[in-house]
């Protein structure tokens, strides 16, 4: 139910009626009589009490939300569920819409103009200053919802809104382990792309009941690319096509129909059975400085409440619960409600608790907690993706080691992807060697470490794992290019072998001569070329002249092998240069194969720099190397002696570059004279930068910036923003 606490509005929002003039008439002239018949068909569906309560609770100022009690919830009546779809196709703006239709968050003034969709709710369950500046989501976040279905019984909707990003499939993945159901949401304009088939892949693993939905109607109204999508979503989930919904999460036509939807065709949890005990799972968790973790928990069996003694199966620990409550989208405690009944956690149900745990090791996703008096066989668990993309991170300032330890301790809590291992270098010191899913992922967590640490970092350029077979018959793992032996080294490798990948790429038929091209050059094998619809013929414009929306082409799907090292760094923004933004790109993990892999190490004056080595493949070896020489010679300040930068794979230097010293003018004293006399004095001054040049082989001051410049720190910025 909701409240609001001004008996003005109250008192101006007497009836229907004249709540609707009041609250139109402030965002609507007579010379609007469009608007104002969009807004009352949007309304009626919506339903005005609910509606317009919110709204005025907005204008006021003044909201005020009570819960339901939850007593009043039983398994048959809680809804569990995820968000899915590629990026950008529209998940965080629908779970938005979602939340005001529901009442769990208040309409904004301006969100009466349903016109423009200016003053609407935006990204709300997106939390992250990352999130906000990027536009993508990052993390998966949860909400509770009440929503009254139109058969007049309220429901309690569950909902986690996921990435749409590859390199953040794991929360995806962790996501579904509580949920019965999905919204697999396709953009109208652009159809079925490449990772809205990897995630309906994984939902329809664990069995998940997929409601398909077409989002960005109003963006398709009246052409022939919304059917289309609708015709190939139906193709996909093999159902009929008005089992698909059509919605605009921007203006929120539709939203309605999939609440109801999520109500009457998503199963609810399995009912409660007689004598069955606390098995919660926790899939999600944060750190907080004076609670310390919270836990994100389903219960599958039982009932939590505060006060209780929870055993995590893991670790064996034992905790009092401290807190519990739901997020809502915020948190809501539950302890301490007036109603006894409402302050416990039912099975089916999600939320969080505190318990005092205090280290962030203690807390494993997949963790199943049961009451300590009556132990429980675990939960079925989670596996975070495995590492594809390592890097090492090093602190700006060399003593301040120990505070980016603690700060990656606690990042890693809310990113379990992370794998983390200490390691040192002689130029940059102590540091550490962490692993992540792929180059955004990396650049991400390098973000959200300046952000919410304050935390300024080197991090090296990125290095995909490679095996190593030696000719005894023994394998060897590395992700540190240090580890890499050099060709003049007694270590005998009979083979090096590197990560591959199964990538997807689903395109207009127009651009697949480019794409191949790039696969080509980034030594990709093809696997499948499939065309996955052939166009509308008539879908073509009125004006032959006119330019054919490229969603409405013939598109292609197509399948190479490729290493993974060449996906690292500029190949997805290279692919969607080429294809003008309509290529989209997923992959797969596929077995290690044979590769010609050398390690180019950087000299300056003949000195090493262990921190920018690294391997790559020997075709693209004197590309690299005059590309990394070549950034160093601007990045590296001219000094009193020569600077002397190499590239080298061994005892072989494959590029050079030269800064110059400075140069005293030793000739301005003189005034004429014989030119024996200026040779002499050159000849004293070269004589003297060769014993300087001696005496300071390796002793060169090199900027932070030059670290940058050839691990590409600011080329991925670019490319991730």
């Amino acid at each position: 139910m909701l409240r609001t606490g001004c008996s003005g509005a109250q008192k101006a929002l007497r009836t229907p009626q004249t709540r609707r003039r009041s609250l139109l008439s402030r965002h609507t002239t007579p010379s609007q009589p469009s608007l104002w018949l969009l807004e009352s068909a949007v309304y009626a569906r919506v339903g005005w009490s609910r509606a317009l309560s919110s709204t005025a609770r907005c204008l006021e100022g003044q909201a005020e939300r009570k819960l339901p009690s939850l007593a009043n919830f039983p398994p048959e009546k809680i809804r569990n569920l995820v968000n899915i779809a590629h990026i950008d196709h529209g998940k965080s703006t629908l779970a938005d819409r979602m939340l005001e239709m529901t009442g769990t968050i208040p309409l904004k003034p301006k969100n009466l103009d349903m016109l423009d969709g200016e003053g609407k709710n935006e990204q709300v369950l997106d939390t992250l200053k990352v999130e906000k500046e990027r536009g993508i989501t990052v993390r998966a976040q949860s909400a509770t919802m009440f929503h009254t279905h139109s058969d007049g019984e309220q429901y309690m909707i569950n909902l986690i809104d996921t990435p749409g990003h590859v390199d953040f499939a794991s929360e995806m993945l962790r996501s579904l382990l509580p949920s019965q159901g999905a919204i697999l949401l396709v953009d109208a304009a652009q159809g079925v792309q490449a990772q809205t088939l990897t995630v309906l892949d994984e939902a329809m693993k664990r069995n998940l009941e997929i409601v398909g939905t077409v989002n960005k109607w109003d963006l398709v109204k009246d052409d022939e690319r919304g059917p289309a999508a609708v015709q190939e979503l139906a193709d996909l989930l093999s159902c009929e096509e008005s089992d698909v919904l059509r919605v605009s999460a921007k203006t929120g036509w539709g939203v309605e129909t999939v609440l109801d939807a999520i109500i009457e065709r998503i199963p609810p949890p399995p009912s409660a059975k007689e004598g069955e005990t606390l098995r919660a799972l926790a899939f999600d968790s944060w750190f907080d400085s004076y609670r310390g973790v919270v836990s994100l928990i389903s219960i599958f069996e039982g009932e939590l409440k505060k006060g209780d003694s929870i055993t995590s199966t893991m670790t064996g620990k034992t905790y009092t619960v401290l807190d519990v409550g739901i997020l809502s989208p915020r948190e809501v405690s539950i302890a301490d409600l007036p109603d006894p009944d409402s302050r416990v956690l039912r099975k089916g149900m999600v939320g969080y608790i505190t318990c005092g745990m205090k280290d962030p090791k203690d807390a494993f996703l997949g963790d199943t907690f049961h009451l300590t008096s009556h132990p429980t066989p675990p939960l079925e668990s989670f596996k975070p993706l495995k590492s594809m993309v390592f890097s090492g991170i090093y602190p700006l300032d060399p003593g301040g080691f120990l505070k980016l330890e603690e700060a990656i301790r606690r990042l890693t809590l809310t990113d379990r992807s992370v794998t983390v291992n200490r390691e040192s270098s002689s130029f940059l010191g102590q540091g550490f060697r962490l692993g992540f899913n792929g180059s955004l992922h990396m650049d991400v967590f390098r973000q959200r470490l300046e952000d919410e640490f304050d935390e300024e970092v080197i991090v090296t350029r990125p290095l995909v794992p490679v095996k190593l077979v030696f000719k005894d018959g023994t394998e060897k793992t590395i992700d540190n290019p240090a580890d890499f032996p050099d060709p003049s080294s007694q270590i005998k490798v009979a083979e090096v072998l590197e990560p591959m990948i199964r990538a997807t790429i689903v395109t207009p038929d127009e651009y697949t001569g480019p794409i191949i091209n790039l696969c080509t050059s980034a030594r990709g094998l093809p696997l499948s070329h499939n065309y996955l619809s052939t166009g509308s013929v008539s879908a073509a414009p009125a004006d032959p002249n006119a330019p054919v929306s490229a969603a409405l082409k013939p598109r292609v799907s197509m399948s190479y092998l490729l290493p993974l090292s060449s996906i690292i760094t500029s190949f997805h923004s290279t692919l969607k240069s080429i294809s003008s933004g309509f290529a989209s790109f997923d992959y797969e993990e596929a077995p290690y194969e044979s590769s010609d892999l050398v390690r180019m190490n950087i000299l300056v004056n003949g000195t090493k720099i262990d921190a920018l080595c690294t391997v790559l493949h020997r075709d693209e070896l004197v590309t690299e190397a005059r590309a990394w020489t070549k950034r160093l010679k601007e990045a590296i300040p001219r000094q009193n002696h020569e600077v002397i930068i190499q590239a080298a794979v061994g005892q072989q230097i494959v590029a050079r570059e030269r800064v110059p010293p400075f140069r005293k003018d030793v000739l301005a004293k003189l005034y004429g004279g014989d030119v024996t006399r200026k040779m002499k004095l050159l000849a004293k001054q070269k004589a003297g930068k060769q014993r300087l040049k001696e005496r300071s082989i390796g002793n060169v001051t090199i900027p932070v910036k030059a670290f940058h410049a050839v691990l590409g720190g600011q080329e991925m910025k670019r490319k991730s923003g």
